[in-house]
């Protein structure tokens, strides 16, 4: 045989061998009776090292070769699936941990999941793999909100870890489903770990915390949701630790994620966490990309929020990282996306058969105002709520009353048909009671705030407050429109949505449309007004927003432009009118979007000169009974990462905790007229509420309440709902009771350490009817050390109307430093008729029993203890208490 004959052969050999291999695998990865390993395997093993690479950042692309779509891993979950079109809107997370209701946020979760994957269904029918259509879900955040000024605290589940890690895990096991073969989403806690402010030294901090802080504080919540909770996913933070960021950390994802917790899933980085390595604002750790993706990998940060793993191919060539190293990571991902049946027949998957249908419904809804009407907190009550009868003119005054973004929050869904404070109390009192409303200030000076419904109306002489808009199904205001309405103020969020969609799966992405306002504003004073225009929020958009306004038939503004590549809100523009007579003013506002799929929107804004708002809200309190007002913050100023520098703001965080000097002085000009006033607060955060707690009539928290957030506040102040919401953070009563913000250490924080007096305490609130706790048995008094405990108490409804309890149960252990104050370590919501009476049991384990010593090692230790049951923290004449001994020592796992 010749020598091209033996090379014919060879080759004939070589390449059939690969060719036949190359098809054994691709038929045994699409194979759903393989085990989800091996196919995994057999998948990746086709994979080039560019290719491989491209599937660890977030946005991965298909390989059609190979049959694999591409995949986003990015959406958003927190309190909705956000930024996606309409989706049920419930109460910001803070509001949500405020109900102490865990089966509820496990069913609030639930129906998140649910929308998830009704939308993530119908996108791939309409072959959409887009950012936010996914089924990775980036929530819950369960880093501790340490300390008030932290803008994300609203995020979270409170300051404390009991009550995060339990409200965390309900929120979790209802986000991931209970098909014992697939995931019906996956949850992702974040930002692992002690990432929590500021917001403007995020991407380079490094934080020195110590050993007791971070095992007894800043990990257990993250501990919980992986060992009980079983979630299939976490985000490492921006953060550095102990001079390592977090998404490098040996540290936390080796030593404590893989090791000790036995952690299984996938790791994804913040968005440009492995930037932050090498960037000149960040933390100087790597010198470029190839060797920070190699960093953050060998870690064990599997998914890259951004393009940096881009760079790993770089970094095998250099010999930073192998390439079976980046295969670990890789396989990760793809047993989770088989774990979601992604590469499975729909037939096999039942969730892959939950219709558009179950997206936004009307049960949805319902649910999303029962968790509003648990959330709010009743701090003050003089005996002026419930409102009574004798009440027949009431004024609703404040910035809050008719925000928009104040029922959002932030990281929200959109919510089809919001309702605003002022509606819902409208619609409450209809035919009982005559509302009027006055704006009554902005949130604090230099802010502007959206234009108010009572300074528009639809025709000159119409008493009908707002614009007349018209829809059109184009962007170019052609045709006869769609829909003609009155709207009572511009402030609209479309985000993937249209006022124009429909139920049906056909407008299941409906993005061009335009819409016309048309009326009258009157200045309540003459002067200079100025005004902006905001736009909606985006996320690598490539939409033409365009928007023009006249008044008086001349054009006074207009804007058309391109945005890319910018994920937060589009900033506002300003320009001033001067409205020399408090007369009517023909105005005309035209807006259009099209060619794109995000950051639909538009908010109407102004500054009037000062003391214009507040003139008008003294004059309609004066005409009143009572005045309700809607003050506090809104996520416009609090949030992530932002570009507001104004009093007591900066960046997205908070500089001082006070209600801002604009609405102190608006509270105190209606509280001179001599008419109750009833503070309804709303914000993402604790605020510093004196004035409050000494003069007003009633105080109530109600955060950011979602989409029935209006209705819910009515619900209680009219007394169709008896509150009983509990605080998950502390109310200080000033800036001075707070150590520097960037001080990581707990000391004097948070109800478990701080040792004054703060102005509402961590699980207080009050109700229209009076509970009383009694026999709190133990089962033994004396327990040895590695034992679990049993606690019963018997709560008794003594009022005379039905309500909500939360029994709350503390551990009090000997006092010595490090050990706290005292920790919550059981919690349950209970229902009670007047003079009902139930018994409350809970069991603690080992681990409630424990504590953190100094080097960071838990233990149950021996010592004297108390056990406290009741509705709020251990307080003299409140709740029962027994004593506990504790003989022996027993170490617990980290």
């Amino acid at each position: 045989m010749g020598q091209g004959a033996v090379s014919l052969l060879t080759a004939s050999l070589l390449f059939g061998g690969a060719a036949a291999s190359a098809q054994k695998s691709e038929s045994v990865w699409r194979d759903p009776s393989q085990p989800i390993e091996k196919r995994v395997d057999a998948l990746v093993s086709q994979m080039t090292l560019e290719e491989k690479a491209a599937q660890m950042n977030n946005d991965a692309p298909g390989i059609p070769r190979l049959g694999v779509p591409e995949y986003d891993y990015w959406s958003e979950g927190l309190h909705g699936i956000a930024r996606s079109g309409y989706s049920t809107l419930f109460p910001q997370a803070i509001g949500l941990a405020a109900t102490w209701d865990a089966p509820l946020l496990h069913d609030d979760a639930g129906i998140i999941a649910l929308e998830a994957r009704a939308k993530y269904n119908q996108a791939i029918r309409d072959d959409i793999h887009s950012i936010f259509f996914g089924l990775t879900i980036w929530s819950p955040n369960i880093n501790i909100f340490r300390d008030p000024r932290w803008g994300r605290g609203q995020e979270t589940y409170g300051e404390d870890p009991f009550l995060t890690s339990r409200m965390g895990i309900a929120f979790a096991t209802g986000l991931q489903g209970n098909d014992p073969k697939y995931f019906l989403t996956i949850a992702t806690p974040k930002h692992f770990a002690v990432h929590s402010g500021p917001e403007s030294d995020r991407h380079r901090f490094n934080v020195n915390v110590s050993p007791h802080d971070l095992e007894d504080t800043y990990t257990p919540a993250f501990r919980a949701l992986i060992t009980e909770g079983h979630t299939d996913s976490i985000m490492c933070a921006y953060n550095a630790i102990d001079g390592v960021p977090a998404c490098a950390s040996d540290m936390l994802l080796k030593d404590h994620l893989r090791d000790a917790w036995k952690f299984q899933g996938f790791v994804t980085s913040d968005c440009g966490a492995v930037t932050d390595f090498f960037s000149k604002t960040g933390h100087h750790y790597s010198p470029d990309v190839a060797h920070a993706s190699a960093a953050a990998v060998k870690a064990g940060t599997d998914t890259a929020c951004g393009t940096e793993f881009s760079g790993l191919p770089q970094a095998v060539r250099e010999g930073l990282i192998t390439e079976p190293e980046v295969d670990v990571s890789l396989k990760r991902l793809f047993v989770a996306r088989m774990r979601l049946g992604l590469f499975d027949p729909p037939s096999m998957v039942h969730y892959a058969q939950i219709p558009f249908t179950e997206n936004n419904t009307p049960m949805h809804r319902e649910l999303s105002l029962k968790t509003a009407e648990e959330s709010i907190v009743l701090l003050k009550n003089d005996g002026v709520l419930p409102l009574k009868p004798s009440i027949h003119r009431v004024a609703v005054i404040g910035p809050n009353a008719a925000s928009l973004a104040a029922i959002e929050g932030n990281y929200n869904a959109i919510p089809s048909n919001p309702v605003l404070p002022v509606d819902g109390i409208e619609e409450a009192l209809r035919g009982k009671a005559t509302v009027t409303y006055q704006q009554g200030s902005s949130y604090v000076q230099g802010m502007v705030v959206p234009v108010p419904r009572t300074v528009l109306r639809p025709a000159e002489s119409s008493k009908q407050e707002g614009l007349k808009g018209e829809y059109f199904s184009n962007p170019q205001f052609s045709g006869s429109p769609a829909l003609t309405r009155v709207d009572k103020q511009v402030d609209f969020d479309w985000n993937a949505a249209s006022p124009l969609q429909g139920s049906n799966h056909t407008d299941f992405l409906y993005k061009d449309f335009s819409v016309r306002w048309t009326g009258f504003i009157s200045a309540p004073a003459p002067g200079k007004y100025h005004f902006s225009v905001r736009q909606g929020q985006c996320h690598a958009c490539k939409e033409h927003d365009s928007y023009s306004i006249w008044l008086d038939g001349k054009q006074v503004y207009t804007n058309s432009t391109q945005n890319t590549n910018n994920w937060h809100e589009h900033p506002a523009t300003d320009f001033v009118l001067d409205l020399t007579s408090t007369g009517p003013h023909a105005l005309r506002i035209e807006y259009a979007h099209h060619d794109g799929l995000f950051g639909a929107g538009i908010t109407f804004e102004w500054q009037p000169p000062a003391g214009v708002l507040r003139a008008e809200a003294v004059k309609a309190a004066q005409s009143s009974d009572l005045v309700l007002a809607f003050v506090g913050l809104s996520p416009n100023l609090e949030g992530e990462e932002m570009k507001v520098d104004l009093d007591g703001f900066i960046g997205g965080d908070r500089t001082n905790i006070d209600l801002p000097q604009e609405q102190k002085d608006l509270l105190e000009a209606l509280a001179q007229t001599g008419k109750p006033v009833v503070v309804v607060l709303m914000s993402g955060s604790a605020v510093a509420m004196t004035w409050s707690k000494e003069h007003a009539a009633a105080l109530i928290e109600a955060w950011y309440p979602g989409e029935a957030g209006g209705e819910a506040i009515a619900d209680v102040l009219t007394g169709r709902y008896n509150p009983a919401g509990r605080l998950p953070i502390t109310f200080y009563a000033s800036d001075s009771q707070l150590p520097p913000f960037t001080d990581y250490s707990m000391k004097n924080r948070t109800y478990r350490y701080f040792t004054g007096e703060p102005l509402y305490g961590f699980g207080y609130g009050l109700s229209y009817t009076k509970f009383a706790y009694s026999g709190l048995k133990l089962s033994t008094t004396s327990l040895e050390a590695g034992k679990a405990l049993t606690a019963e108490v018997t709560v008794t409804n003594k009022g005379g109307s039905a309500g909500d309890e939360v029994a709350e149960l503390y551990l009090i252990p000997p006092q010595s430093s490090p050990m706290p104050l005292r920790s919550l370590e059981g919690f349950r919501r209970v229902h009670l008729a007047p003079g009902a009476s139930t018994t409350v049991k809970f069991d603690l384990s080992p681990r409630q029993l424990s504590e953190v010593d100094s080097d960071g090692k838990r233990a149950v230790r021996a010592g004297s203890y108390q056990v406290y049951a009741g509705g709020s923290q251990p307080e003299e004449g409140e709740g029962v208490s027994q004593k506990l001994t504790i003989t022996g020592e027993s170490s617990l796992p980290e």
